[in-house]
């Protein structure tokens, strides 16, 4: 469902106040038998600005920021979390997943190391597995983030079945060279330049935590054994 604009009679109200002085000028020129020279500078006048404010009306629509569209996302909220991970990396994870929910667009999120998915939160999808695309392989060999700013506009979105259907934005964020944060947002262009440097630095605590627990991460736990647990209001 489409957000309502708030800024759109905003916008609108300069294009129809010069609409509707140019066309009461023109009645006026219209049903004047004899026009004096004041009248004749008065109309010059009045033209002069009723273009002025279409001008401005015009601009406004272009140049003025809507509010992104945005969509509930379909699936189920919760919360699973590998059971045989450590005390100290379910911990991390919890306290990360809490914080990007909270305080970023993120409505669903996973956590993908060394082959195997340490967690999903938020409104998740049905698949509970995750094979790397294309866009995820090219996130880990350039240790880059990619950040898909409207993605039902891209080919590649075919590759994330495991977030939420109705997804509108992903932010696929390297956790080191192993593993991969992956944000799902309910509206196209939700991430802000802050929210993407909040989200690295996260990824970056993470992976510390990670790699110094990597040896009891290294045997992948079977999805179907993932703790399920309900999201906290």
């Amino acid at each position: 469902m489409a957000k309502p604009d708030p800024d759109r009679v905003l916008r609108q109200l300069p294009l129809a106040a010069g609409i509707m002085g140019s066309s009461l000028l023109l009645t006026n020129r219209w049903l004047t038998p004899e026009l004096t020279n004041s009248q004749s500078r008065s109309d010059v006048l009045g033209v002069i600005l009723s273009a002025l404010l279409i001008l401005t009306g015009l601009i406004w629509q272009r140049v003025q920021p809507r509010s992104p569209d945005t969509v509930t996302l379909i699936g189920s909220e919760g919360f699973e979390l590998n059971p045989n991970l450590p005390d100290a990396v379910k911990t991390e994870l919890a306290w990360a997943s809490h914080i990007l929910l909270t305080n970023t667009a993120t409505r669903s999120l996973v956590v993908w190391y060394d082959g195997q998915i340490l967690l999903r939160r938020g409104i998740l999808a049905p698949k509970t597995d995750l094979q790397p695309g294309p866009i995820l392989r090219r996130v880990l060999e350039k240790q880059q983030p990619i950040y898909l700013v409207s993605l039902p506009i891209y080919p590649g979105r075919v590759e994330f079945d495991y977030l939420p259907v109705n997804t509108q934005g992903v932010i696929c964020q390297p956790i080191g060279d192993q593993g991969a944060l992956i944000l799902a947002a309910q509206s196209p262009r939700s991430y802000t330049r802050q929210d993407e440097n909040w989200v690295e630095a996260i990824a970056s605590k993470l992976a510390d935590t990670l790699n110094r627990h990597a040896a009891e991460l290294s045997q992948p736990v079977p999805t179907d054994q993932q703790t399920k647990t309900a999201e906290p209001a």
